[in-house]
């Protein structure tokens, strides 16, 4: 009696203690239907499950249809099971706790079947949607988006009373009135939805209306009730042989006789060497075959060739329609009129999107010229080595995030650093080359396109041939997207920030400083600055050190998106000439102006032509020496001794 006490209280309490809860409880009462599940028998026990609300159920639904369940033989309970072999470890449902292991011959594995499994992810969507996770509620929207059924718009709308999250609720929204479009059963309700994917921009609304209007093509009489969308035209809608191919595929065809028959009938009429009284002989072009196939059938004794308007005229007995899918008329129209508004919709926002991409590519030109077009204006320099000092302030971030490998502190260091590092290998360069070729343009473009290979092959020789990466901070990563068509980067973003940054600098130290003083003086007459007692060579080496740093922090925030090698300077020397040239030479303005013309006229080209980038180079460039027969000296020009 007390050993079988002892067994008793070692056996029975444990797994009976374990396994006690709700969630075990409910499963068991529908053991049978959940071990051998049927389409048939099944909805009532996920209607069952799905009312009874517990949180645990989520996770015992997503195991169930994985097949991650398992039914101990000995008692009936369920576990997750995972197979190790000839065992199963269990996991408990109430908790997802250890709950030991059993052999692989004293379990039974639940394998629904694909219909049961539908219907599982159907009962699983409901929970998912109401789960206290965003996360989970997100990919159960984009589940039911991928796969949106009518069973399902009932769970949908329950989900959107107590949603709290602004975005995920009007996910559900706008879901509900998707669904509602495809699968629902009144008009009313129906039309309301289109009416309201009137004012979306979104690709599910132009699916969903592109849907509704789908259309099938009919030859021939249509119901009396068809809802027909368009009648084709030959010629306009589909050519002839369209047509033809369409009747035919109808059964509907004039019957033509080939020139296989042609040939059998002459070959039979053959008599004494002549065919209809015209000798075999004669009939060796197909006009002659043909006439003489057509006194045949005068004779009688060919069938008729179909007259030359048979088409035309098996097409008004037989017209060609499109006829919609979509039964109700009045759905079908108000869809067609929320699909044209949402397209006008689409081409505002694809010409807003345009103009962002626009004003960030004039903001990466800014600032690649601003630093030339300074020293373009005070020094008269043609600088073929400014893309150089780009390259230059790119490596020096990249430099910086090896030693730094925080991103955000790297940035924050990389950036002063290269101005400091472009300013002075600029200072170098006026110093060591140019200040001895003044005034002698022809010899300081060939030295500076010498110097800006050389430092190629230097940085080419120390990094290597292959690009490094210059990484942007994670606060960077990903794109300000206003909808499906509107959107920009975070780093074109802080590079148009940059961009207004140095404009704003620029033009205070040019308005509000002694420096920026001497320098307007010495651009607009040297001769007279001088004799005030402006050292106008010191200008110059100040002015190139500054538009030399300008161009070191471009290089960092072009290098955040673009590769960083040793050519990524002669990529933007050609368009900060241009720029320059453009705007007007020494003008920050100018240089701002010049920088919107060429980005938005480079984006526009890339729109229309975006299969060919180099054609959109070719005509910007046409177009900028045709604007310049029109005004030589740029959009804002200079004025003093210097602009003549």
């Amino acid at each position: 009696m007390r050993l079988l006490i002892a067994l008793a209280f070692l056996l029975l309490p444990l797994p009976a203690l374990a396994q006690d809860g709700p969630m075990q409880t409910l499963l068991q009462t529908h053991s049978a239907d959940l071990a051998k599940p049927s389409r048939r028998t099944i909805q009532p026990v996920l209607d069952d499950l799905a009312a009874s609300g517990l949180p645990q159920m989520t996770g015992f639904l997503e195991s169930w249809a994985d097949k991650g369940v398992v039914q101990r033989d000995a008692d009936g309970l369920f576990f997750y099971g995972t197979r190790e072999g000839d065992v199963y470890a269990l996991r408990s449902v109430e908790d997802g706790s250890e709950a030991g292991e059993v052999g692989r011959r004293d379990a039974t594995e639940l394998k629904p079947n694909a219909g049961v499994r539908k219907l599982i992810a159907t009962a699983l969507v409901q929970f998912q949607l109401s789960d206290p996770d965003p996360d989970r509620r997100r990919a159960a929207l984009d589940a039911l988006s991928r796969n949106p059924t009518p069973d399902l718009l009932a769970p949908l709308r329950a989900s959107i009373e107590g949603e709290e999250n602004r975005a995920i609720r009007a996910r559900k929204e706008a879901l509900d009135r998707l669904i509602s479009i495809r699968f629902g059963t009144d008009p009313a309700v129906r039309i309301a939805a289109i009416d309201w994917m009137a004012s979306q921009v979104s690709l599910e609304a132009r699916a969903a209306l592109n849907a509704v209007l789908t259309t099938q093509t009919v030859v021939g009489a249509t119901d009396a009730d068809a809802n027909i969308a368009r009648a084709l035209k030959v010629g306009t809608d589909l050519t002839e042989a369209q047509a033809l191919e369409l009747l035919a595929d109808a059964g509907i065809v004039p019957e033509d006789v080939t020139r296989a028959d042609r040939d059998a009938a002459l070959i039979a009429a053959i008599e004494g060497g002549a065919v209809a009284g015209q000798p075999v002989t004669s009939l060796n072009t197909e006009a002659a075959r043909w006439s003489a196939y057509e006194v045949l059938v005068a004779a009688g004794a060919a069938p008729a060739r179909p007259p030359l308007d048979a088409v035309a005229t098996l097409l008004d007995a037989n017209p060609i329609v499109e006829v919609y899918d979509e039964p109700d008329p009045a759905i079908t129209t108000a869809a067609a009129a929320a699909l044209a508004e949402v397209e006008n919709r689409v081409a505002r926002a694809q010409a807003a999107d345009l103009g962002l991409d626009a004003l960030s590519l004039a903001s990466i030109y800014f600032l690649a010229a601003i630093g030339l077009a300074i020293t373009f204006g005070v020094m008269g320099v043609i600088n073929m080595a400014h893309g150089e000092f780009i390259m230059i302030g790119a490596y020096t971030g990249y430099v910086v995030q090896q030693i730094v490998p925080d991103y955000t502190i790297s940035l924050i260091i990389a950036l002063p650093l290269a101005f400091v590092v472009a300013a002075a290998a600029g200072v170098a360069l006026e110093r060591l080359v140019i200040r001895h070729l003044a005034h002698r343009p022809l010899e300081t473009l060939l030295a500076t396109f010498g110097i800006s290979v050389a430092l190629q092959q230097i940085f080419k020789n120390i990094f290597g041939t292959q690009a490094v990466p210059l990484t942007s901070p994670d606060w960077l990563a990903g794109a300000w997207t206003l909808n499906d068509v509107v959107g920009i980067s975070y780093i074109r973003i802080a590079i148009f920030i940059l961009a207004a940054i140095f404009l704003a600098t620029l033009v205070y130290i040019l308005r509000r400083t002694r420096l920026g003083l001497e320098v307007r003086a010495v651009t607009q007459n040297p001769g007279m600055a001088a004799s005030l007692g402006i050292d106008p060579d010191r200008v110059g080496m100040v002015t190139f050190a500054l538009g030399s740093g300008i161009a070191g922090v471009a290089g960092v925030a072009i290098g955040l998106y673009a590769q960083v090698t040793s050519e990524m300077g002669a990529g933007y020397i050609v368009q900060s000439f241009m720029t320059v040239v453009v705007g007007g030479v020494g003008s920050v303005f100018g240089t701002l102006a010049g920088a919107g013309l060429i980005g938005g006229l480079q984006k526009g080209i890339e729109w229309l032509n975006p299969s060919n980038t180099l054609a959109a180079q070719t005509y910007m460039i046409l177009f900028i020496i045709l604007f310049i027969q029109v005004r030589p000296r740029g959009i804002v020009a200079q004025k003093g001794r210097f602009a003549q």
